[in-house]
């Protein structure tokens, strides 16, 4: 099979997880370059008014998108894409310095209007349906806790899904993703916004970068780490997501990087 066009759109395919409803076999599909075996999973909300619609569109080829699979509110799992292959779920992203995320990923789309429109609670069925499939492929795959990201953590300068709603606290108790208790953060506290600069950008610049986010640590705190700090957030201090770095972020941001082994 060609390494850049599309499966055959009618070509079935036998699903990856027991926990899969249905398959719907999606057009823009490709072998993953390089060979590569996914050690990232990918979290996203589909952005769309109903799972339905989401799942038809994601499976056209008009749509120049894809994913592996759509969680509808009441946790009920579609596989559009076989996990072997690549899915064009990420776009133009980077973690830990790999620039095809979705060549290292699984992607999976989470029913959920958005930001746009009014963006609901995840429903506990619908969070319960995501976090064991994300467990599911995290044993097989033998990924890490933090292995498993927001869209907005590998694209932060143009994504903030799934969002602050996501609840990466009931994941992690699940036994899938990483969490720490967030550094409650100070009413009176604004700290730092862009054209800051100093030591402590520069610190905390290199501690993002550790952790995996495509981050240049140059002691400015120029509008890509506003980015990138909005996207930490959104994963680890959702209570408060501004962009600016505070003492609360940069204490949380500690706590993660020590529950991490390897950084």
């Amino acid at each position: 099979m060609s390494g850049s066009g599309p499966v055959d759109p009618v070509a079935p395919f036998g699903p990856d997880s027991a926990l899969v409803a249905r398959v719907v076999p999606a057009v823009n599909a490709e072998p993953r370059r390089g060979e590569m075996r996914p050690n990232l999973l990918v979290l996203h909300y589909t952005g769309m008014g109903s799972a339905e619609g989401a799942v038809r569109w994601l499976a056209c080829a008009e749509s120049r998108v894809s994913c592996h699979y759509v969680v509808d509110e009441a946790g009920a799992i579609t596989q559009l894409v076989p996990e072997h292959m690549r899915a064009w779920h990420a776009g133009v992203s980077v973690w830990r310095g790999e620039r095809d995320i979705n060549s290292a990923s699984i992607g999976i789309e989470i029913q959920n209007p958005g930001h746009e429109h009014g963006y609901p609670d995840f429903p506990a069925a619908q969070m319960k349906g995501v976090a064991a499939l994300s467990r599911d492929i995290v044993r097989r795959y033998g990924m890490n806790s933090w292995d498993v990201l927001a869209h907005s953590d590998v694209a932060p300068a143009r994504k903030i899904d799934p969002g602050e709603k996501f609840d990466w606290r009931l994941m992690h108790a699940a036994g899938v993703g990483h969490w720490v208790e967030p550094v409650a953060a100070d009413a009176s506290d604004f700290g730092f916004g862009e054209g800051h600069a100093g030591g402590d950008v520069l610190a905390v610049q290199e501690s993002l970068a550790a952790y995996g986010y495509g981050v240049e640590p140059t002691g400015i705190l120029d509008q890509a780490t506003a980015f990138v700090l909005r996207a930490f957030q959104l994963h680890f201090r959702p209570a408060r997501v501004d962009g600016r770095l505070d003492r609360s972020t940069r204490e949380t941001l500690a706590r993660v990087l020590a529950a991490v082994p390897s950084v």
